[in-house]
C-alpha cells in the first residue's frame, strides 16, 4: 500500500494542491476542504512545524562593517540563519508557495512597501516567529510533540456530495 492518496490526479497536480492548501493554512490559520485532502494537508503541515520547531532559535549574530551615506564606516550587527536553519527554511520553502504579506485595512501603498520591503518570504518568517515558537512552548508545557492541526467535520458539501471538513492549526 502507498504512503499516500493519490486524489485522483497526476503527481504534478496533487502535489500543487496540497501545497496551496499548505500555504492557505499557515496564512489564515484554517483551511475547508474535503476529508482526503485534509489528512494529506496535516501530514504535511504536522511535518514542517516539527521541522520549524527544532530551529527555530539558532541564529547567529554576525557584526558587519558598512558605509553609510556620508561615507563612513559603521559596525552594524545582523543576525543570520545558522547553517541548519537555513537549510530547514529551504525544507519549509520547497513544500509552501511563496505568500504575499496581505495589505491592512485603509493602509497607503506607500506605507505597504515601507512595512514589508525588508521581509525576503513572509510566510517562512511568520511559521519560523510566530507558529514555531507557539508550539515548542506548548510541547514543553504538555510534553508531547504532535498534534498542531484539528479536523472538524462539517457535513456533506452541496453539489457533490463528498465530505466536507476544516483543518485548523490549533
Amino acid at each position: 500500500m502507498a504512503g499516500h492518496r493519490k486524489l485522483g490526479r497526476p503527481t504534478d497536480r496533487r502535489m500543487a494542491i496540497l501545497r496551496g492548501l499548505v500555504t492557505d493554512l499557515f496564512q489564515t490559520g484554517k483551511v475547508t476542504t474535503t476529508v482526503a485532502r485534509a489528512k494529506e494537508v496535516r501530514k504535511i503541515a504536522e511535518n514542517i512545524i516539527t521541522i520549524a520547531m527544532d530551529e527555530c532559535e539558532n541564529t547567529v549574530t554576525v557584526q558587519k562593517t558598512i558605509n553609510n551615506e556620508k561615507d563612513q564606516s559603521v559596525e552594524v550587527e545582523f543576525i543570520n540563519d545558522s547553517a541548519t536553519r537555513l537549510a530547514a527554511r529551504r525544507r519549509i520553502m520547497a513544500m509552501i508557495y511563496e505568500a504575499p504579506i496581505p495589505r491592512k485595512d485603509k493602509e497607503s501603498k506607500e506605507d505597504y512597501i515601507e512595512r514589508t520591503q525588508d521581509i525576503n518570504h513572509p510566510l517562512v518568517e511568520k511559521i519560523f516567529r510566530e507558529i514555531a515558537p507557539k508550539y515548542k512552548k506548548r510541547a514543553q508545557d504538555i510534553g508531547t510533540k504532535g498534534g498542531y492541526t484539528r479536523i472538524l467535520k462539517l457535513g456533506p458539501r452541496r453539489g457533490d456530495g463528498a465530505e466536507s471538513v476544516v483543518l485548523e492549526l490549533i
